[in-house]
């Protein structure tokens, strides 16, 4: 007998317009955290690397009056369970899947910052259509430059210095740090060293330091990022696509906003002056004001297979292609 199909209806009953609230599902046997509320066409959230869906607390409430809200904590991060698992970003990206499918939820406009940007533009790749629009913001995966910190967490050992950071000691020396750099650092440099403080007090359970190397070392080593989009970003042509940075990102360069302009044909490219990491926490009114914009100024993409395959062989080389092709007509 079929199991009856899961419906997002009573969550969403449940949150008023405007409101997001915490749930829980078990799929694949791991509990997966992720917030929820609003009504109307889905936005869908993923955080970054060592974060979790309370980076976009602030934002939320804003959005959730027209839209339906889903911020998950990925697999390894926040609430959600931390196994010894596969985190790789197509891992991610069919993770995503599965749970709008549990929630009964087909299209959405999939905005990522950072690793969950990376994890977007992943998820647009693979699954293109359940994909209306796309926001990538501060994202990984369009440029080989991540920072110093990143890369060397990727070096042996970097699992004892990490856990070691964690004794009180280290804390409190990290704390003087953090309070001197917010007097005497430029804003945006205090603000991501502030953040990057907070995804370091998020990793002293063992299990989530464990999930982050695992995240990290599948990304980046140490002489910079591992994974890229940008040999299939021409597969966004048609989609609309915003991306949004910080002009002072002390993470990943500004400069690879530009490359992603210019690499998704029609993105279009925000850059928030005097910026760092998180625009969405550093300039929350700015970003919302960009998101709303850019999805009520543009139509969801409809996803059509013929055109998509003709992409395809268009840039990969059309070598033995017709011989494939009238085999199939």
């Amino acid at each position: 007998m079929p199991r009856p199909r899961l419906s997002v209806t009573p969550i969403i009953d449940k949150c008023p317009r405007g409101t997001v609230r915490p749930h829980q599902r078990v799929i694949h046997g791991y509990r997966r955290a992720f917030l929820m509320g609003g009504s109307g066409p889905a936005l869908l959230f993923i955080h970054g690397i060592g974060d979790s869906s309370e980076t976009w607390r602030d934002i939320l409430p804003m959005l959730a009056h027209d839209h339906t809200i889903l911020a998950p904590d990925l697999l390894g991060h926040g609430a959600s369970d931390k196994p010894r698992a596969d985190y790789s970003i197509a891992a991610y990206a069919c993770g995503m899947r599965d749970l709008l499918s549990v929630l009964d939820v087909d299209r959405v406009t999939v905005i990522g910052h950072s690793l969950g940007g990376g994890v977007a533009m992943q998820f647009a790749y693979q699954f293109p259509e359940r994909t209306d629009r796309l926001v990538v913001v501060a994202g990984g995966g369009l440029g080989s430059q991540v920072s110093v910190a990143l890369r060397a967490l990727t070096l042996p050992g970097a699992s004892v210095a990490l856990g070691l950071s964690h004794l009180p000691p280290c804390r409190l020396v990290l704390g003087a740090l953090r309070a001197t750099a917010g007097l005497v650092a430029p804003a945006a440099l205090a603000a991501d060293l502030n953040e990057a403080y907070t995804v370091h007090a998020g990793l002293r359970d063992p299990a989530a330091r464990s999930a982050f190397l695992h995240v990290l070392r599948h990304v980046a080593d140490w002489r910079g990022q591992l994974i890229t989009m940008r040999d299939r970003a021409y597969l966004a042509q048609g989609l609309p696509v915003l991306v949004v940075w910080g002009e002072r990102d002390h993470v990943l360069p500004v400069e690879h906003a530009r490359a992603a302009a210019e690499l998704m044909p029609g993105a279009r490219s925000v850059v928030l002056p005097g910026v760092g990491h998180f625009p969405h926490r550093e300039a929350p009114a700015e970003f919302v004001r960009a998101v709303t914009d850019f999805v009520e100024g543009t139509s969801p993409k409809r996803w059509d297979a013929r055109s998509w395959r003709r992409l395809l062989q268009t840039h990969s080389g059309t070598s033995g292609t017709t011989a494939v092709e009238d085999a199939v007509q």
